[in-house]
């Protein structure tokens, strides 16, 4: 299963898996099929002004991470995720989840269980069901 490592709690969105830049750069990817450093430099020179080696270093390191794919066609160099933005954030989700349940267990669902109160209708009904499924299995 592909695991960040750090994940910050004071940031939002992808810059709690990621660097202000990887973000950009995963933002960008996801949003395309595949596509060179030099057209995602393009992209990032829309916002500001960001060195082609800079990119090149983050996404090659992005494919080290197992976050990116790189091929190759001619001689070009073609990226893409590995996951989706959604299997991205479900597989980080989860494994954040198991991490505190089998650290803090009971305080977690607790938590959990309090942070319902402001979960829309739809989550809830969800959980209702998720719960009955595994009352079902016992």
């Amino acid at each position: 299963m592909l695991r960040v490592r750090n994940f910050k709690l004071n940031e939002s969105g992808l810059t709690r898996f990621f660097g202000p830049l990887e973000a950009k750069i995963m933002d960008i990817l996801w949003n395309a099929e595949e596509l060179t450093i030099r057209e995602v430099q393009q992209v990032l020179n829309r916002e500001k002004m960001t060195n082609f080696n800079t990119v090149m270093t983050v996404m090659n390191r992005l494919v080290e991470k197992k976050i990116l794919q790189k091929r190759t066609v001619g001689r070009s160099s073609l990226y893409k995720p590995v996951q989706s933005r959604m299997q991205f954030l479900n597989s980080q989700s989860k494994e954040m989840t198991n991490e505190l349940m089998d650290e803090f267990g009971n305080v977690v669902v607790s938590h959990m269980l309090d942070a319902l109160e402001e979960a829309d209708n739809e989550l809830v009904a969800k959980l209702e069901r998720k719960i009955q499924e595994l009352k079902k299995g016992l």
